[in-house]
């Protein structure tokens, strides 16, 4: 019985070992191909993407030459502007120096020619200038009149300054100047030398612009 139950044991365990190994080939097997799988699906990905960058690589050589080749060709086409605006302005200075040049020329011409027509003509002059001198006395000359001295204008009254007027005083207005004659002030006098009650009076003002300067403004005027 010991024999029996031991040799079903020992196929138990060989079923259960050649299911062990079954199942890990087959699991190998799955990873394997998942393996293999990957590796197709990374090329796959791979390819178009080295594929892009190659052709943005070409695409960028591409542009950067014709950039090249025409930048060339417009800084050909300004250096012969360039040149032939530097030509054309040669040739008018040019032209300008020898237009100058006639002009003077003519000019100095005609200024010596002037000279040599009128050269008789001046010394003839000075000969009957001379001689109409020395026949003719000198007239003599009248003698001048001394002007009139003129009579001063009569100095102008000044006129009385209106002392009611308080405006005169500079920094008072008219409506300060309204306010004032309503508490008392009526007269310049009454601030250029104030009492002591006008003084009161005056402090209800203090707050105007210019104050401080009233007195001084208002002895001027009186």
């Amino acid at each position: 019985m010991a024999k029996k139950a031991k040799q079903n044991v020992d196929k138990i365990v060989k079923k259960v070992n050649k299911e062990f190994e079954k199942t890990s080939s087959q699991i190998e097997g799955l990873v394997n191909d998942a393996l293999k799988q990957f590796d197709s699906l990374q090329n796959q990905v791979q390819e178009p993407v080295r594929k892009l960058l190659k052709e943005i690589d070409e695409l960028r050589d591409r542009e950067m030459k014709r950039f090249h080749e025409e930048f060339e060709r417009r800084l050909e086409e300004f250096h012969e502007l360039q040149s032939s605006v530097l030509e054309r302005l040669g040739v008018a200075s040019k032209e300008a120096g020898e237009e100058v040049k006639k002009l003077t020329d003519e000019v100095s011409k005609e200024a010596s020619t002037a000279a040599k027509k009128s050269a008789p003509k001046k010394s003839a002059k000075k000969a009957s200038k001379a001689k109409a001198s020395t026949s003719k006395p000198a007239a003599k000359k009248p003698a001048a009149k001394k002007p009139a001295a003129k009579k001063a204008p009569a100095a102008k009254t000044a006129k009385p300054v209106d002392k009611s007027n308080l405006t005169l005083v500079k920094g008072i207005g008219p409506a300060t100047a309204k306010k004032m004659k309503d508490a008392g002030i009526t007269s310049i006098d009454q601030i250029a030398n104030p009492s002591a009650e006008d003084l009161e009076k005056l402090k209800a003002f203090s707050s105007v612009k210019g104050y401080s300067q009233f007195t001084a403004e208002a002895k001027k005027i009186s």
